[in-house]
């Protein structure tokens, strides 16, 4: 919150709960600010808020508001109508809501209950008799505050770290022993911490969440180093030098030896809404490297490629990603020119077939009409032939085969066997 006046001026709420904030400040110059949420803070004293002109609503939930007296401050925010101090050390006061009731009339609700016009007729006539109350309750307060801090500056002289850390001389003699003895002496610590009685102060709330950290913070580690050991370390190359074949990402993939166009092409099945950006390709001479999220993809080309002219191309519909390597040792393939058929060369027939179906396309179609002469009859009785001359057709002697006599020269062999 330390730019809120200067970069945020035009807030109308601001949400600050749970933050541990000890002081209400940098809020002053904000004239628009309606509600101002600081539960669960260990703000000690209300102040710093005669600025906020269109201040309607504040919330002090579970602070240590110890100095009643403080609400003074919200005199002159004409606009003021709800305060919420529950959980504060001031609502124990004797007379408590009277006081506050009198303090501010322009206030509507406290602590979520309506303000009624009675009670704050009697406050007012009992006003001076209960402020006078109100601040001998308030110096009990502060120096039985002074005296747990006090206490508390005691407690962290003797032990250094009092949210549960070792000093220098401890951390040290800790590190010298195992990793064994190391978390012994961390779980130790945090149970200590958590069975050890304390006061409900600022300074134990911010232990508290201190604590809580530390311990989230070991978990994580301890996660991290069981993730690296159980981690399997992947090898690329062998130990004799040999590049290994490896898909770590466990995806799908073709490698495809295209040898009309002389070139090894490499089609990787990668995730649709996969970012280009987390995609690394690596062509070598001898083998191809893909890297998807830090999974490596790694394989053993059939033959020798020119990484300088392969490329890689990703598809926008699929997802695929394509690379494109083209080999080093070209084949020259003879090409065989193709025939050319020249219109001098066509037949006459053909000819003049084509004029006759452009002379047909030029006429004009026209419509068979019943009682038109034009049209010849169809005799629809001879369209399907006989059985008799089909079976005619089928009955034809087949042709008869002459005989071949042979030449002079003809020599029968009789190891040779006949001709079927």
């Amino acid at each position: 919150i330390e730019y809120l006046d200067k970069w945020c001026r035009n807030l109308g709420i601001l949400y600050l709960q749970s933050n541990l904030i000890p002081k209400i400040e940098n809020v002053g110059r904000l004239k628009k600010l309606k509600y101002l949420n600081l539960a669960l803070n260990n703000i000690e004293r209300i102040e710093n808020l005669e600025g906020c002109e269109s201040l309607e609503k504040l919330d002090l939930t579970v602070n240590f508001v110890g100095e009643l007296t403080s609400i003074e401050n919200l005199k002159t925010l004409y606009n003021f109508k709800e305060l919420y101090l529950t959980g504060n050390p001031c609502v124990e006061y004797e007379h408590y809501r009277d006081y506050v009731v009198a303090t501010l009339p322009q206030l509507k609700r406290l602590d979520g209950k309506d303000i009624e016009r009675s009670e704050r007729i009697v406050a007012m006539q009992e006003y001076e008799n209960i402020r006078k109350r109100i601040l001998t309750q308030q110096d009990e307060y502060t120096s039985k505050r002074a005296a747990e801090k006090l206490q508390e500056e005691k407690k962290n002289e003797k032990t250094p770290g009092f949210d549960g850390r070792c000093g220098d001389n401890n951390q040290e003699k800790t590190r010298d022993q195992g990793d064994t003895n190391n978390e012994i002496n961390q779980a130790d610590e945090n149970k200590n911490f958590w069975q050890e009685k304390m006061t409900y102060t600022p300074e134990s709330r911010k232990a508290t969440h201190q604590q809580l950290e530390k311990e989230r913070q070991e978990n994580q580690n301890t996660k991290n180093s069981d993730l690296q050991q159980s981690k399997r370390q992947v090898r690329l190359i062998a130990d004799d030098g040999r590049i290994l074949n490896v898909n770590e990402a466990k995806i799908d993939f073709q490698l495809i030896d295209d040898d009309d166009s002389n070139n090894i092409v490499l089609d990787v099945a990668c995730y649709k809404y996969l970012d280009t950006s987390l995609i690394d390709v690596d062509v070598q001479p001898t083998h191809v490297r893909v890297t998807i999220k830090s999974k490596v993809l790694q394989l053993v080309l059939s033959e020798e490629v020119n990484p300088d002219r392969s490329d890689a191309k990703r598809s926008q519909t699929t997802g695929h990603l394509v690379v494109t390597m083209p080999k080093v040792r070209e084949v020259i393939k003879a090409h065989k020119p193709k025939s050319k058929v020249s219109s001098s060369n066509t037949p006459p027939e053909i000819k003049s077939n084509k004029d006759t179906t452009k002379s047909t396309s030029s006429k004009r179609h026209e419509k068979l009409e019943a009682g038109d002469t034009s049209v010849k009859n169809v005799d629809i009785y001879n369209i399907v032939s006989d059985k008799t001359s089909s079976k005619k057709k089928l009955d034809r002697p087949s042709p008869k085969v002459s005989e071949i006599t042979p030449d002079d020269d003809f020599v029968d062999d009789p190891d040779v066997p006949p001709l079927e």
